[in-house]
């Protein structure tokens, strides 16, 4: 019995030491099981403005928040690692030693090529939700039980979709008040509305990156302040607009 004890105390031991398996999770976690919503770029030289405005006219203006974005993605980029890196679909998860792939060439137009369409006056905007350890996502995958205040496009999109296909963490981004909705204009999501679920639960396996969702905003008015909040949908993602929770507030202005 006293043997058994012994190597019962040095198994929870060494599981602490594991650096891939945090020592609070979920519940137990300072952030808590809401996983946050995060955007790039970001203002550099005030880290409390939320303020993205740049002149598509001026290369010189406009490559400041490029290269923001490139940063961004370059630290952000698959860990050389023993993770088994694969394309990965709803109908073709990742097995327990394999990672999903994020590929940039799915990102459509927001890409460094197109300089993430900034010199167009059409900018991409990236999103990404924080990472917290055994958190799995619970669907809106009932089209028949959807949120009211959930836009009428993303129900109809959840409608149109397979069940498999629902298995996702949407993605709405839309102008604050209604004067922002009207200066905002069309959006387009790449490389689909939201994470796909065969992404989580995050577990910090070798080589995994998060999901990014790059979000162009193809025609926003210039000259004016434009209010923007995105908002990640999950039953399990707690949601306040006062409080930020399970969204993230920026704000555009075109010069």
């Amino acid at each position: 019995m006293l043997a058994a004890l012994v190597a019962i105390c040095m198994w929870v031991f060494f599981q602490t030491l594991d650096p891939r398996i945090p020592k609070w999770q979920l519940d137990r976690s300072l952030i808590g099981t809401n996983p946050g919503l995060g955007f790039r770029p970001m203002p550099m030289n005030n880290e409390e403005s939320t303020l993205i405005w740049f002149q598509g006219s001026n290369k010189t203006n406009y490559q400041i928040w490029v290269d923001h974005i490139l940063q961004f993605l370059d630290s952000d980029k698959i860990a050389k690692g023993n993770g088994q890196i694969k394309t990965c679909s709803h109908s073709d998860p990742p097995k327990a030693d394999e990672v999903c792939e994020v590929d940039v060439r799915d990102w459509g137009d927001c890409n460094k090529d197109r300089h993430f369409n900034y010199h167009m006056n059409a900018p991409c905007i990236f999103l990404k939700l924080n990472k917290i350890y055994g958190w799995t996502p619970e669907y809106y995958d009932d089209p028949n039980n959807l949120p009211k205040d959930m836009p009428k496009k993303l129900k109809e999109h959840i409608r149109n979709i397979t069940s498999i296909e629902r298995r996702t963490v949407w993605i709405t981004c839309e102008g604050e008040n209604p004067a922002d909705i009207e200066y905002l204009g069309p959006i387009t999501y790449y490389p689909s509305q939201g994470f796909p679920g065969y992404y989580y639960p995050y577990l910090n396996r070798e080589g995994y990156l998060s999901p990014l969702v790059a979000v162009k905003f193809e025609r926003p008015v210039p000259g004016i302040v434009i209010n923007v909040e995105c908002r990640a949908w999950a039953r399990n993602i707690r949601y306040s607009r006062s409080e930020r929770m399970g969204s993230v507030h920026f704000e555009l202005l075109i010069d």
